[in-house]
């Protein structure tokens, strides 16, 4: 059997219609603008197969005896969660946290759902059979899953069926024996070229009555009349210049439904808004969706703060003192979501279903202050290497053979040759000067949905309650009274 790198490559020639510069692409497993992607998924789904790495990543599945990605795992206890915990931070650490659609989130989501499949038996008798299918395959044929959630920006001012054009947005135009057909279209789906299937559903809630586009369905890449709409790519061949972009540019692309017949199999909820948005907004899934991004994130602010480090020491900056502070900025940034982390999985608790799922607060609030965190880390980047960023010569290697003298003397560092000092400064600048770069601030400033509607979500959900109660407790405590009612748990929380 070929190894499952080789295996994940090869499935990608299965049919699916995917458009990159305005022409198909014949066959994205050999494509130019993929290759450096598929190289770095092809290295981390060895790590399934490494004799020491495997026990870190997945565990065996019941069926097949393959290990299979830890994303998968139903978690019973801490101990299960933080198995997740370390599949998660192996893949994103191997990827520096740059790649921000390694499938852990949508397989996440998928388990999630296969853990709570019970709620959604009222809904639709069908589900749980439908769903338990679904995730067995995914996990024993280590299917890369991805999200399409959002519509396309045509008229933000009005809602799904208020569109001028019906089919702007991906709606069900028919319904037949074997499925349903689809018309319009989805966004943003990352990681779509080389997606196996997507998890298309509404990212909003759907108005009642508005059956059309109240449903959820796991669309298979190659569904006849999808069409993958890839943007302009990233993707660079010189290693030495875009170390990132030329490793970890995965693509988002638009997806396109021409009347696309999905099987009834995987339609998973239809003609129900109350029934989406409730999955929508699953606990068990999101808890475990969102904790992978958590694990995500801290790797990306660290491998950020280590460039920012080493920047700052090549050119002697560190020993300013408001250098020094904006470093330890960065530090601040990683304990912070270092302690949510951790929060969240020792405040974890069992759901009704028996699924070991991390505590939503710490997980909200880490996700919260993502979109401020990493926009503002590289900001100091920026700041820390100033003008330096435009002294890296285009091509070093070529001007050593006439002028390597004077590279050495004027592009080393205080405490590092000329080489390194370059080959540093490419790297920062791939970060916050490239089109990977802006694409990455713009991601993360918006990945979660609209900032302003994410804070004022965890407002309207904290327990104001009970901190309102305490300011009670002190008005009655000045007017010379005791409290009608003390709060023990209140009194020594923080």
């Amino acid at each position: 059997m070929a190894a499952l790198g080789q295996r994940f490559r090869d499935s990608l020639q299965d049919g699916r219609t995917v458009w990159l510069d305005g022409e198909k692409v014949e066959n994205v497993s050999q494509h130019p603008a993929f290759q450096g992607t598929l190289q770095t998924l092809t290295a981390l789904f060895a790590t399934l197969e490494d004799n020491v790495l495997r026990e870190h990543v997945g565990f065996r599945s019941p069926v097949t005896g393959e290990y299979v990605h830890n994303a998968f795992l139903v978690p019973a206890s801490l101990e299960d969660l933080q198995r997740r915990t370390a599949a998660f931070a192996c893949w994103t650490k191997k990827t520096h946290g740059v790649m921000s659609r390694l499938s852990e989130y949508a397989r996440s989501l998928v388990t999630g759902w296969y853990a709570a499949r019970e709620r959604y038996q009222v809904f639709d008798p069908q589900f749980a059979e439908k769903i338990v299918r679904y995730y067995e395959q995914a996990r024993d044929q280590h299917r890369f899953v991805t999200t399409a959630l959002l519509d396309p920006q045509i008229d933000r001012s009005k809602g799904p069926s208020e569109q001028k054009d019906p089919d702007a947005v991906l709606r069900i135009v028919r319904k037949t024996e074997d499925g349903v057909v689809l018309r319009g279209a989805k966004m943003i789906a990352t990681a779509g070229p080389y997606t196996h299937d997507f998890l298309v559903y509404p990212f909003h809630r759907i108005a009642d009555g508005d059956l059309a586009h109240a449903h959820m369905m796991i669309v298979p890449a190659n569904t006849p009349g999808l069409h993958i709409i890839c943007r302009e790519s990233f993707a660079a061949d010189r290693r030495e210049v875009y170390p990132l972009s030329s490793r970890y540019e995965e693509m988002d692309a638009v997806l396109l439904f021409d009347d696309a017949l999905v099987p009834w199999e995987r339609v998973f909820l239809h003609d129900n808004p109350q029934a989406v948005w409730q999955l929508r907004m699953d606990e068990t899934a999101n808890g475990l969706a969102y904790h992978t991004t958590v694990v995500r994130l801290l790797a990306k602010l660290e491998f950020v703060a280590g460039v920012a480090f080493a920047v700052a020491e090549a050119i002697g900056a560190d020993h300013h003192l408001h250098v020094q502070e904006k470093l330890g900025e960065l530090v601040i940034q990683l304990e912070t979501v270092k302690a949510l982390l951790i929060a969240s999985e020792a405040g974890g608790k069992a759901d009704v279903y028996g699924t070991f799922v991390p505590d939503p607060t710490p997980i909200e609030t880490a996700r919260n202050l993502g979109p401020r965190y990493y926009p503002r880390a590289i900001e100091i980047l920026q700041q820390i290497g100033a003008g330096g960023f435009m002294q890296v010569p285009s091509n070093g290697e070529r001007l050593q053979a006439e002028l390597g003298g004077l590279l050495q003397k004027y592009y080393r560092g205080a405490k590092i040759d000329a080489e390194g000092r370059i080959a540093l400064f490419k790297l920062a600048w791939d970060l916050i000067g490239s089109p990977l770069g802006s694409r990455h601030e713009l991601y993360e400033r918006f990945y979660l949905g609209d900032p302003v509607r994410t804070y004022a979500a965890q407002y309207q959900n904290c327990d104001k309650e009970r901190l309102q109660s305490r300011l009670r407790d002190f008005w009655n405590l000045a007017a010379g009274k005791e409290a009608k009612e003390y709060d023990s748990k209140s009194a020594v929380s923080l």
